[in-house]
């Protein structure tokens, strides 16, 4: 068995770009970032240093592939609109989760995160040639639990008492996955589901 590197690459489909995470990202990061909403329901707090820290903590684990992360340019404006990433990475078991991610309000219920989930489980399953991706959310984040199911995953179950956030609370965490043996349906599924967004843009 041939185990992958898993790092981030060059991304882009449906007017979404990832770009490997660098420097040169923070500043629209941060404008992207500004809406506390945004952070709600994630492991992160930007309540107090800003966004300066937790783009700091990003980028070290992007330099030492730790983690594959990708800044989300929205292509037609070529604006920041966002994060995501591979964390929890298990390359010997062929497995990732694809997490961290978090997007500016404007592009919510929209084209971005479809289109970033496409290419993420693409490039995880065609090209790393993956077994198994993973979600997660929060138990209470209702929104994300209905964009996880819409693009195919599988509700495998509730981790209880799983984290503690940055604010206190005890968060139960939803678990969902994607097998290889299903990704021919959910890359169907996806591509129709962009393509009709596509035509109503």
């Amino acid at each position: 068995m041939t185990i992958p590197e898993i790092v981030a690459v060059p991304l882009n489909a449906f007017g979404v770009a990832l770009e490997p995470l660098e420097e040169r990202h923070r500043a629209g990061l941060a404008i992207a970032g500004s809406d506390p909403l945004i952070w709600r329901f994630l492991p992160y707090d930007v309540s107090n240093g800003g966004m300066d820290p937790w783009f700091d903590a990003t980028l070290a684990l992007q330099q030492k592939h730790g983690e594959a992360i990708w800044a989300v340019r929205r292509t037609d404006d070529n604006t920041i609109v966002g994060t995501t990433r591979y964390l929890n990475i298990a390359a010997h078991d062929l497995r990732v989760e694809i997490g961290g991610t978090w997007y500016a309000r404007n592009v919510w219920a929209g084209v971005v995160n479809p289109a970033c989930k496409f290419m993420l489980m693409s490039y995880g399953f065609e090209t790393l040639r993956l077994n198994r991706i993973e979600l997660k959310t929060d138990a209470r984040n209702e929104r994300s639990q209905s964009a996880i199911a819409r693009l195919g995953a599988v509700r495998e179950g509730v981790f209880r008492r799983h984290m503690v956030l940055p604010d206190g609370h005890i968060r139960d965490t939803v678990y969902y996955s994607v097998i290889r043996e299903e990704w021919p349906a959910v890359r169907d599924g996806l591509i129709a589901r962009l393509s009709g967004l596509e035509q109503l843009a």
